[in-house]
């Protein structure tokens, strides 16, 4: 079931070593060659995966493309991830960082290009964030996601079929209409695809199967849902070095001016 024909570079991979890095709904490596087909990475390139879990998708984009990636995620060890990253031979080109998607020690206009697979969705719906993120990549590169979403987006009530498996947290998932909708907004980016993966309801559902075949609330909503609203999206966009993005206020100099606190009525 990892085998698929529309991912050969992920197929080269052995199932032991995806499984191990396991860290979301989505397969990293089928993601990052998904991905990949519609941005076009060249070697020596400097790459941002923000958010990239146990650094899998790192150590694919360096091995496969030859591009240098910076590793940074908030919540996975980085210690784990630089053994990891080490054994795989990539310590020359994957840099493992732990940092929060929205603190990031990086300088503007470092990247080529960001990357983000399975989890842009949970910081960047923000309309704040991606000012801040666009920042660091240079104009004309690009910023990419794709993970798990929605397809299509639903008015009120969660579908019945999905309820028992549905959380708050999840409405942050949206569909290629809502992001292309949503970056374009900004006119930061120009953007370049928005799309959904073919037959990617059922992906997900194999996915899930292979690395938690006890999730039955997962898989069953994904298999009573068939596509009509579970999926993977993918969406890049071009930064605009026309729009001028400046730093984040961090702070402000103190400027207290001592007064008196009441009118004086005598």
């Amino acid at each position: 079931m990892m085998v698929r024909p529309q991912f050969p570079r992920a197929a080269k991979y052995h199932p032991g070593w995806i499984t191990a890095g396991v860290s979301g709904a989505a397969n990293p490596l089928w993601m990052a060659e998904w991905l990949a087909e519609v941005v076009d990475l060249q070697p020596g390139m400097r790459v941002l995966d923000l958010g990239c879990g146990r650094a899998m998708s790192s150590v694919f984009l360096h091995r496969e493309f030859g591009v240098q990636v910076w590793a940074a995620d908030l919540w996975f060890d980085v210690s784990e991830n630089s053994e990891r990253i080490r054994d795989a031979g990539c310590a020359d080109g994957v840099f493992p960082i732990h940092a929060d998607a929205r603190a990031l020690p990086f300088a503007r206009d470092f990247f080529d290009a960001i990357i983000s697979i399975d989890s842009f969705p949970y910081y960047g719906t923000d309309e704040m964030y991606l000012p801040y993120l666009a920042r660091l990549v240079k104009p004309g590169g690009v910023i990419a996601i794709a993970g798990a979403a929605v397809v299509q987006e639903w008015e009120g009530a969660v579908p019945a079929h999905l309820r028992d498996w549905w959380t708050p947290d999840l409405s942050c998932l949206h569909s290629a209409v809502w992001w292309r909708k949503h970056w374009a907004r900004s006119g930061i980016l120009t953007v370049e695809h928005a799309d959904t993966m073919p037959e990617g309801c059922k992906l997900w559902r194999d996915w899930i199967q292979i690395i938690a075949p006890d999730n039955q609330t997962e898989i069953q909503a994904l298999e009573a849902d068939q596509g009509r609203h579970l999926g993977y999206v993918r969406v890049v966009g071009r930064r605009d070095g026309r729009v001028v993005l400046p730093d984040p206020v961090l702070s402000l100099p103190p400027a207290y001016v001592k007064h008196p606190l009441l009118q004086n009525h005598a």
